[in-house]
């Protein structure tokens, strides 16, 4: 009975090493949250709260570069067509530069 009672104290001192050792061993094997040594044209995994949170800033970095290569495209387009006397081109890469432009 006294041996068995020893089992059970060593037993119960224990547990809590092999749960610290068990949940170190889970937090080892998760992804990094994002891709941080890559360019937010470059990412494509997204992981957990943080990786989420990235994606989201991600989506609006490229959203705005968008707009900003349309509208440097559209000005580059705009002087090709002033200098080539295109009405109708001007007029259509004025309105896009009005709507891309910020």
């Amino acid at each position: 009975m006294l041996y068995a009672q020893g089992e059970q104290a060593l037993f119960n001192k224990l547990i809590p090493v092999w749960l610290i050792i068990l949940l170190s061993a889970c937090d080892a094997t998760q992804p990094p949250p994002y891709q941080k040594d890559r360019k937010p044209e470059d990412r494509n995994h997204y992981y957990g709260i943080e990786g989420m949170a990235q994606y989201q800033k991600d989506q609006s970095y490229l959203a705005n570069k968008e707009l900003s290569d349309k509208c440097a495209k559209a000005k580059v387009d705009l002087a090709i067509a002033e200098t080539d006397r295109n009405a109708s081109e001007i007029k259509m890469q004025t309105a896009l530069i009005s709507n891309t432009c910020i």
